[in-house]
């Protein structure tokens, strides 16, 4: 009796332990792992939103997360907006070489908004984003 009691726990404890990691392993591949998380889908850049579970343009992340804040402060342009007029956690699009990088003014200076946020590191590499600095 004890040897069979051992049989069914066995069989049972394995069964979920299959199951889950089967589970896990399914989900995890069809879905964002993280806010800002990026995939490449379809050869095009995409980055994923936790909130509406969907994946958007790394553009359309940036306006999505700008919008829920009360949009892009400062809009978009070639020149930095007057440094005595910006406040903290300002948002500001802007544009180098033909390509666009969200920026947002954190402790007195700006930043990309991937440097404050932490989505993923792929950000960094972006359009105009790994040239803010030059």
């Amino acid at each position: 009796m004890t040897r069979q009691i051992f049989i069914t726990v066995a069989l049972t404890f394995s069964t979920l332990v299959f199951s889950s990691n089967s589970f896990s392993a399914d989900s995890t591949a069809k879905v964002g792992q993280s806010d800002g998380e990026i995939a490449m889908l379809n050869g095009k850049a995409m980055a994923w939103v936790a909130e509406t579970k969907q994946w958007l343009s790394i553009e359309d992340f940036w306006q999505n997360w700008a919008d829920g804040r009360g949009g892009i402060t400062w809009g978009s342009s070639k020149d930095y907006p007057p440094y005595e007029q910006v406040k903290e956690q300002d948002t500001f699009l802007v544009e180098i070489n033909g390509g666009t990088c969200l920026m947002e003014f954190w402790h007195n200076r700006w930043r990309r908004a991937n440097d404050v946020r932490r989505w993923d590191d792929g950000f960094n590499d972006y359009s105009a984003c790994p040239h803010v600095f030059d």
